[in-house]
């Protein structure tokens, strides 16, 4: 009975149903998925380009744009290095021509001032030999006798002439002498130049009618000139000859 059953179980109307399929080719199937992944591409490609289409963009036309955008790039480029040089030549020619301006005032400046001291130069002969030719202090005269502060701390310029006066025929031989009375940390001093190894050079003096004295002479840079002698000795004699003073403050 238990066969009889199981025959029964497995062939009769209690049987599972079977399906039958037919299978297709594995190259048959992939060539299907394969076409149907290229198709799903193609009309995504074509959407896409359709896509820009409609918005206006083309491939070709943005490649020319892109080519001219870089021409213009670099064309603007090339301007601005040439202006960036044209600009550094102008401001080279800019300090050349205020250097240039700096010394023509300065040389204007200096020939201004020489050409007022020739001025009183020609003024006090003018009066000298109107008024004789004749001086005191034994025939040597000291004339504008100026002293100011120069440019460096501590450092002073001097101006004179020293005139010999018609009476004496002879060549004046002497030197000039300055006494300085200065103040410094609150104590008076006094400096008699020149000294040591500053004797001779500007000091010395020789004319037989006239010579003008410029020149420079330093003190230390925290001291004050309050005033300042000039004094002209004759060779061989420890006498003045001639003196004058001026206060600086």
């Amino acid at each position: 009975m238990s066969l009889l059953r199981r025959f029964k179980r497995k062939f009769g109307i209690a049987a599972r149903r079977v399906a039958v399929h037919t299978r297709a080719p594995w190259y048959l199937r992939w060539g299907l998925i394969l076409a149907g992944f290229t198709f799903t591409a193609a009309m995504g490609w074509l959407a896409f380009d359709a896509g820009r289409t409609l918005a206006g963009f083309q491939s070709g036309k943005a490649a020319a744009e892109q080519t001219r955008l870089i021409e213009e790039i670099a064309h603007v480029q090339d301007e601005n290095a040439e202006l960036r040089s044209q600009l550094a030549a102008l401001e080279r020619q800019t300090q050349i021509d205020q250097a240039t301006h700096g010394n023509l005032a300065n040389q204007i400046k200096a020939l201004t001032d020489e050409n007022a001291l020739l001025k009183e130069d020609v003024a006090f002969f003018q009066t000298l030999m109107t008024s004789g030719g004749e001086s005191g202090g034994g025939g040597i005269s000291i004339n504008r006798f100026r002293v100011r502060q120069d440019a460096l701390p501590g450092e002073y310029r001097y101006q004179l002439l020293i005139v010999q006066s018609r009476t004496r025929s002879r060549e004046f031989q002497g030197k000039l002498q300055l006494v300085v009375n200065l103040e410094r940390e609150g104590q008076q001093q006094v400096l008699v130049l020149p000294q040591g190894e500053e004797k001779g050079g500007p000091y010395n003096l020789s004319f037989k009618f006239y010579q003008r004295v410029d020149g420079v002479f330093r003190v230390p840079p925290d001291a004050m000139v309050r005033r300042v002698q000039v004094r002209v000795m004759e060779n061989g004699s420890d006498t003045p000859k001639s003196s004058q003073t001026v206060n600086l403050s």
